[in-house]
């Protein structure tokens, strides 16, 4: 059985087809700059099993509709293509940001469900609404086929009242919904289930920690195999210090910097998602450049690697006495959090005193695959997991269907 993801963005749409038998990814790609004079389809498919098949198209898409027209026409191209009809399509996930309080878990797309995503886009204004035309697009040109959203909020879902509240007026949350939800939810969920299986654990008894590091960051804290605590708040903006946003600041410094440089509460926003962070400190987001230009002597590199360590520590240790010091395993994954061995030894330098030791040399060799970097006497598993949202959505869209 056959599952197409996508990803809808508001000038792009990122896809992937799985066949469900053995999980292996038969086809993905990106339609870009849809709206613009000149779009970009980049198509990726391994039709052989063993031969990279890669396809670019540069022509005007004027929608989603006529992006997706050409996925679909390539999907089944008779040299190119990876099935031989759309039908062959089983069932289409569709990662959706937003949900609100209206969704605890995977959905299949009715016209309520719609509504919620619409209901929901003034807390995802850049998100939702995209995501909502990726899925009418696809009930346009797949008709039939059953459509399955998969919400980013569902995992942060599973706090309690105590962690998902904000210590405003009560009436504030009634009216507006304001509350911590929680982001990155696919890859929380899918590692909290994949650090189960390393430890040979069954998932109701995981106690762990995960670091999801990338360009956007957020941890989450699992008891019981459910979100414990989670980094991230009403929007993906609170928390770690990423590669644009600025994490967790005073919430007073928002009005003073309005009020300094005559800001639109719009301008501030942008300011703090798409300006700060790691860019913001020393105009850099590639970890890569930022080490270069650090190990080099750039004084503003050197203390964009601190910040961002010491946010990610602070998280960390607030999470280890939440969870009263049982841990299970503490967990690395997404892009940096998979790839910067810096950046691991430096989250995990200095605890010793709580018995946990990395193995420097695992640590700094790159391996595929799901693997330990903590020493045998380590009193917690340190381990790295690949993510893989996109697997997660689709296995979760067999679960839907199957219901």
């Amino acid at each position: 059985m056959k599952v197409l993801i996508l990803n809808a963005g508001s000038s792009s749409c990122k896809y992937q087809l799985i066949e469900m038998d053995d999980e292996s990814v038969l086809c993905s790609g990106l339609v870009e700059r849809i709206g613009q004079p000149v779009g970009k389809l980049t198509h990726k498919a391994w039709p052989d099993s063993d031969k990279e098949c890669k396809t670019v198209v540069e022509k005007p898409f004027p929608s989603h509709v006529e992006g997706m027209e050409d996925v679909i026409a390539i999907l089944t191209d008779p040299e190119k293509g990876v099935i031989k009809d759309k039908s062959e399509i089983y069932a289409i996930g569709h990662r959706v940001l937003h949900g609100g309080e209206e969704v605890f878990q995977p959905v299949k797309v009715d016209e309520r469900i719609k509504e919620v995503i619409r209901n929901n886009a003034v807390l995802g204004p850049l998100h939702n609404p995209a995501n909502l035309m990726g899925i009418e697009v696809a009930e346009k040109l797949l008709p039939g086929i059953p459509n399955v959203g998969v919400f980013d909020t569902e995992f942060g879902m599973g706090m309690e009242q105590d962690a998902f509240m904000y210590a405003l007026p009560y009436e504030l949350y009634e009216s507006l919904k304001i509350r911590r939800y929680g982001f990155h939810g696919t890859s929380h969920k899918y590692i909290a289930k994949k650090t189960a299986e390393f430890l040979n654990k069954p998932l109701k008894e995981l106690r762990s920690i995960t670091m999801h590091l990338g360009n956007g960051s957020s941890m989450s804290c699992v008891k019981d195999g459910k979100c414990l605590d989670t980094s991230m708040g009403l929007t993906p903006l609170e928390g770690l210090v990423m590669g644009t946003r600025c994490g967790s600041v005073d919430p007073a410094i928002v009005p003073f910097i309005m009020e300094k440089k005559g800001l639109s509460p719009a301008q501030a926003d942008t300011l703090m998602n798409k300006q700060s962070g790691l860019l913001g400190l020393c105009g850099m987001t590639d970890m890569r450049d930022v080490h270069a230009a650090a190990e080099g002597g750039d004084v503003k590199a050197q203390l964009a690697v601190k910040m961002l360590v010491r946010s990610i520590k602070k998280t960390l240790g607030s999470y280890f006495f939440l969870l009263g010091g049982k841990v299970d395993a503490m967990v690395f994954t997404a892009g940096i959090g998979e790839n910067d061995d810096i950046v691991r030894a430096e989250v995990m330098k200095g605890l010793e005193g709580l018995g946990i030791f990395i193995d420097a040399q695992e640590n700094s060799t790159r391996k595929p695959g799901a693997r330990l970097i903590s020493t045998p006497e380590s009193s917690i598993p340190v381990i790295i997991i690949p993510t893989n949202e996109e697997l997660q959505i689709a296995q979760s869209t067999m679960e839907v269907v199957g219901k």
